[in-house]
């Protein structure tokens, strides 16, 4: 039999061009491209912005668009994870190219969202895991953003992403894949990227602000143009009515008065309106109107890391009233804290953001209300039962009462967060039924927990021992304003007997950490014997984002060069943690069994110094 043979009363197709298998391809893999674009951008960015300049990105790409080169005429041979598309592979490229360009100024034209009011289009809600996988991200740089998703989502090898890294322009590929391979669980990770958290074609709808339809015509035809590619792929929640519809007419929301009692978590999330003007609901409007949409006379401010863009719904009341000539209202939306503040006599509002996600009942037990000169008011929460006043730099001297108001407001004590001179420094001691704990303010909406002892086993400030440590430390704590720190723990880590009789030095380090997880700063201390127990120590080292000190790295070493009552210089080291020595080369050399070390020295000698650990791992010290 002769093969069958295929119809010829019909012309084969002519073959697709070049352009025709490109945007077959752009409109394939376009959900792909926004998400790589999403998670490249900057995640402290606002979600709505950052979902558009994903999708603006993206758009970019096709040759036309200025997008640059075109795709190779050619596809060169495959590479584990890459999609047997030479079309896609170089949309990638381009895309990562733009991208990478665009991270560190996000500010590209916008896709528009028509209508007579607008839309926000937000990514589905991220859960905790979500939330910690985005605050690794922003710590690694836009470079590193792009090797993670390379790795984990494309599923490249390290040498194909290392190829796309470079085809892209970043500065430091071998850099940007270490710092994504530094992060734990690789399949946990990339079951995370891949996530709706991270999808910026599947949006819920919001309004762009609770009052703005209010106060807008309501009727007109709404067309997400932009976002057309997406071709169904922009979901709305199905699961209930949409928050910011529903909550526009009634305001921000509020915890029950006595969830907290109940709650098998206590945070922001239960505490209670409180406050004479819970009710106003004229001073609610224009708090809500400034923070959907700010300017003119309002001023913003933000800790590092904060975005200070408009809640996704309806935000938690957990504060409305007159404090220090100011009418204030204190709001949370799940992931930051807001205060409001308009003047009685009029003149420019004031709205302050504090990321504060991952709070519990110690972080959560307090927010600045109030700053009248030089001083610091504080609204506390409905399980704190006492709270007082103690001087840091006085740890002899019992806490004195602090006095609160019907609502929880604290009166005045004094804000050690000024540039004058370090005297005193006041913090604020709660007593919460489970134990006592100390709270500092450094200048933001969140007072700052202290904690004392080893990393693996910091508890709060108690006892004579950790007060005295803490009273040559407090002052040290200036450098860390306004900087978003969250917890500072101070460790004892060595006591050293000084040469020549000269009595016995403390080795202390601190260790702040931040809401955001990244920007950590770790400081040494040498506190040599003082007339005052309030004698600040000698920073010897310090960092940025390392993890010594820390519950990762619960080890540390530092040295100084010191000089006894009778003139004679010593290179002094010591570590915190199991040291089989401590080693000195170089313009002075000298080595010791454990921790400790002490050789003598000369006026501005240089050494190196390094620590050697049990099995022979070597240690760097804190620089």
């Amino acid at each position: 039999m002769r093969p069958e043979r295929a119809d010829t009363a019909f012309s084969p197709a002519p073959p697709a061009g070049p352009g025709d298998l490109l945007e077959a391809d752009f409109v394939a893999h376009y959900p792909r491209l926004v998400r790589i674009a999403y998670l490249v951008l900057p995640p402290a960015s606002d979600p709505g912005r950052r979902v558009l300049a994903a999708h603006a990105l993206v758009q970019r790409t096709l040759p036309g668009c200025g997008a640059g080169p075109a795709v190779p005429a050619v596809p060169r041979a495959r590479r584990a994870g890459e999609t047997g598309s030479a079309g896609y592979d170089g949309l990638r490229v381009r895309l990562l190219r733009r991208a990478l360009r665009t991270a560190g100024r996000p500010h590209p034209p916008l896709p528009r969202v028509w209508g007579g009011w607008g839309l926000r289009l937000l990514p589905r809600a991220a859960g905790a895991a979500e939330l910690a996988l985005e605050r690794e991200l922003s710590a690694l740089g836009a470079a590193g953003r792009a090797a993670c998703v390379l790795r984990r989502l494309e599923g490249l090898t390290a040498p194909a992403a290392r190829e796309v890294l470079a085809a892209a322009g970043a500065a430091d590929p071998d850099g940007a894949l270490a710092a994504a391979d530094a992060l734990p669980d690789a399949a946990g990770t990339a079951a995370l990227l891949a996530s709706p958290a991270f999808d910026a074609c599947a949006l819920q709808a919001r309004p762009p602000g609770l009052l703005r339809r209010r106060r807008r015509v309501r009727a007109g035809v709404v067309a997400v143009a932009a976002l057309a590619v997406c071709a169904g792929l922009l979901g709305l929640p199905q699961d209930g009515p949409s928050p910011g519809r529903d909550t526009e007419a009634a305001g921000p929301t509020r915890a029950a008065p006595t969830a907290w009692r109940d709650a098998t978590r206590r945070d922001f999330s239960v505490w209670p309106a409180r406050g004479p003007l819970t009710g106003d609901r004229a001073l609610l409007d224009r708090a809500l109107a400034a923070w959907a949409e700010p300017g003119g006379p309002v001023r913003v401010s933000a800790t590092p890391g904060t975005s200070s863009g408009p809640p996704a719904g309806a935000p938690r009341l957990l504060f409305a009233g007159v404090v220090e000539r100011a009418r204030v209202v204190l709001l949370h939306d799940g992931l930051r804290a807001v205060r409001y503040a308009e003047p009685l006599g009029g003149g420019g509002a004031a709205l302050d953001f504090a990321r504060t996600d991952a709070a519990d009942a110690v972080s959560a037990a307090a927010l600045v209300v109030a700053r009248p000169g030089g001083r610091v008011r504080y609204l506390t929460a409905p399980w704190v039962r006492e709270v007082s006043v103690r001087d840091l730099l006085d740890p002899a001297a019992p806490a004195r009462p602090l006095a609160r108001d019907a609502s929880g407001v604290t009166a005045a004590l004094p804000s050690p967060a000024g540039d004058g001179a370090c005297r005193s420094w006041e913090t604020l001691e709660i007593r919460d039924g489970e134990g006592t704990r100390l709270l500092t303010d450094l200048g933001e909406l969140a007072p700052v927990r202290l904690l004392s002892g080893p990393p693996s086993a910091a508890s709060d400030v108690a006892g004579p021992a950790a007060l005295a440590a803490w009273a040559r430390t407090a002052c040290s704590l200036r450098g860390l304003r306004a900087h978003g720190v969250r917890e500072v723990g101070a460790w004892r880590y060595a006591l050293q007997r000084l040469p020549e009789a000269n009595g016995t030095a403390a080795w202390v380090c601190t260790r702040a950490e931040t809401w955001r997880g990244a920007g950590a700063r770790v400081m040494a201390q040498f506190q040599p014997p003082a007339d005052r127990p309030s004698a600040p120590g000698t920073v010897v080292a310090r960092a940025e984002d390392s993890p010594a000190c820390g519950v990762r790295e619960p080890r540390v070493l530092a040295g100084v060069l010191w000089q006894s009552r009778a003139g004679q210089w010593y290179a002094l080291a010591a570590g915190g943690g199991r040291f089989r020595s401590v080693v000195l080369t170089g313009g002075v050399s000298g080595e010791s069994e454990g921790a400790l070390l002490a050789v003598r020295s000369r006026p501005g000698a240089r050494a190196d110094l390094h620590g050697l650990l049990p099995d022979g791992t070597r240690v760097q010290p804190l620089r």
